[in-house]
């Protein structure tokens, strides 16, 4: 199973991907995620790539392509792998196609998830996430046990600098210009299943299930 998850920053992906690997057993590749872990070290892809999210843009697909094709080349994604992240854009679409191609592979099916824009802007806005070990919390729906740490580790907890209003805001307008041409791109294909994220985790993941059913994922 080869699945793409879209959606606006904020919409979920990151959960529902972490219970969709655990259903159907395959990893999930966040571009986002992999590029946070560079930067952090220090590397200059990683940096390259944090220049470009702190201002609420979208990395460019040169930065981008090279990791993914590199990730999905990995003996771990035989099986299948959930995408969280990319493509972002048409392009970003006939690219992924071309190198699943390569590998004689192809998408099984695209999740989208949609949200109310202000759920957006409320859910990111008091996000925080723990810089140690990635564990994220959110201000009213998950806060810490212990005001302002991590449950796993006790490291400080931070807000990430896209999470702001003004960022947040911009990265909306991003992803309606560039990504949302994605969902009548993948409609057409007959790939989509459109989901809807103004629920709780658990409620988002039970409407889901249905498709994974007809992915051959789920019971």
């Amino acid at each position: 199973m080869i699945l793409v998850l879209l959606g606006p920053p904020g919409a979920g992906k990151g959960t529902q991907g972490a219970k969709i690997v655990e259903c159907c057993g395959v990893p999930k590749i966040s571009t986002g995620e992999i590029f946070r872990d560079l930067a952090a070290a220090g590397t200059p892809l990683g940096l390259e790539a944090r220049n470009y999210w702190s201002r609420g843009e979208l990395v460019p697909d040169e930065v981008v392509v090279g990791l993914v094709n590199e990730r999905i080349s990995c003996d771990d994604c035989l099986k299948g792998f959930v995408l969280d992240g990319f493509p972002r854009t048409v392009r970003q679409a006939d690219i992924l196609a071309e190198l699943l191609a390569g590998m004689v592979r192809k998408i099984t099916g695209v999740l989208d998830f949609d949200v109310d824009p202000d759920q957006l802007v409320l859910r990111l806005s008091g996000r925080r996430t723990c810089p140690n070990c990635s564990a994220t919390y959110h201000l009213t729906s998950r806060p810490p046990q212990v005001d302002g740490h991590c449950d796993h580790c006790g490291q400080s907890l931070v807000q990430r600098s896209d999470d702001n209003p003004e960022s947040i805001r911009t990265r909306l307008v991003e992803y309606a210009t560039k990504t949302e041409p994605l969902l009548a791109y993948y409609e057409e294909r007959g790939l989509l299943h459109r989901i809807d994220a103004n629920g709780s985790p658990d409620e988002i993941f039970r409407d889901l299930e249905p498709a994974l059913v007809t992915m051959g994922c789920g019971s």
